[in-house]
């Protein structure tokens, strides 16, 4: 079946207590709100809302979904409603906090703060527009963060499965925090029925598009490498799909190298293996090599920048000896 558009709730609504102040993002989920509590606090509800299952015309409250679509929209209510459960326990910075979550016209709804700032992928998109990739020291302090929130998830049994710079929410202070875990609805050793994963080409590894293999942590690595990548070179992996047929990445992860130190080319090169037992298989093992301080030196400077400084230096009067190449500070 193909989806449609769903018609958000209407501004102003008042439902448990909040009121809904306009609609701020929607995909094939759900539907995000920013709304206001009973004291006056800012907040973002989230609303399950598979737009393939369900459908809400104009002016209505309650969607429409068919008897043949009803036990699926069933199995992902109940999922979405006991990862909104999960999800209250974590308390963490670098993940987004569930304060409430209740049932509605039919459906469910998760309540959590809101905060002001912009996603990695908006970040990215403003670096391009002036030319330049995000900074190795900005990668490393972004995903260290990110990989910390993580880990909380984790060990809460819940996995992420839709990790993308667009799921990752840097806050006005520049802190990152993990957002809309709607692909998080299969909660680790859970023998539920799956829906299928919604997963976004170029950051899903391999194994989320079968439907037999394991899925772990090391899924979750895999979207984390591809997000690194994406930072660096603004743009996605090839898609795992084709990568499985058709290997194409070696080209890009090439132009990687000079601009990034070794190090961090390494660990995004690891993370994005097809094989899921050749990545990193724990988030620790990746967190431990982005906090560690590359031991290479700086990756050379951007080609031509020595000839330019080597101009500067002879226009203000500076010889250069034989022996000595010029600083480039970075």
């Amino acid at each position: 079946m193909a989806a449609q558009n769903n018609a958000p709730l209407p501004d102003g609504l008042e439902i448990a207590g909040y009121r809904i102040v306009k609609k701020i993002a929607s995909g094939g989920f759900s539907i995000v709100y920013l709304a206001y509590d009973a004291e006056g606090n800012a907040v973002a509800i989230k609303e399950y809302l598979p737009s393939s299952l369900a459908l809400r015309q104009e002016g209505e409250m309650v969607p429409v979904v068919t008897k043949a679509n009803l036990p699926v929209f069933r199995i992902g209510l109940k999922c979405f409603f006991e990862e909104g459960r999960a999800l209250a326990k974590i308390s963490h910075p670098n993940v987004v906090r569930v304060l409430n979550f209740f049932r509605a016209n039919e459906t469910v709804y998760m309540v959590m703060a809101y905060e002001s700032g912009h996603s990695l992928q908006d970040h990215i998109q403003r670096q391009r527009s002036k030319g330049r990739n995000c900074s190795e020291a900005f990668v490393r302090q972004i995903f260290t963060q990110v990989l910390k929130g993580l880990r909380e998830v984790h060990t809460n049994k819940l996995l992420h499965l839709d990790l993308k710079p667009a799921n990752i929410y840097l806050r006005t202070d520049g802190t990152p925090m993990l957002l809309d875990f709607g692909a998080a609805r299969q909660t680790v050793n859970s023998d539920s029925p799956k829906l299928m994963p919604m997963y976004t080409p170029g950051f899903a590894p391999p194994e989320l598009y079968s439907k037999t293999e394991a899925l772990g942590p090391w899924t979750d690595v895999y979207s984390i490498g591809a997000s690194m990548f994406a930072c660096m070179l603004g743009q996605p992996p090839q898609p795992a799909d084709q990568r499985r047929k058709e290997d194409k990445m070696e080209p890009h992860l090439q132009k990687l190298d000079g601009l990034y130190s070794p190090e961090l080319v390494k660990l995004v090169r690891w993370s994005l293996q097809i094989d899921p037992l050749a990545r990193p298989q724990s988030l620790f093992e990746l967190q431990k090599l982005l906090q560690q301080a590359p031991t290479s030196n700086e990756p050379p400077p951007p080609p031509g920048a020595l000839e330019k400084l080597g101009k500067l230096a002879g226009k203000l009067g500076f010889g250069r000896k034989k022996d000595a190449a010029p600083r480039t500070q970075h």
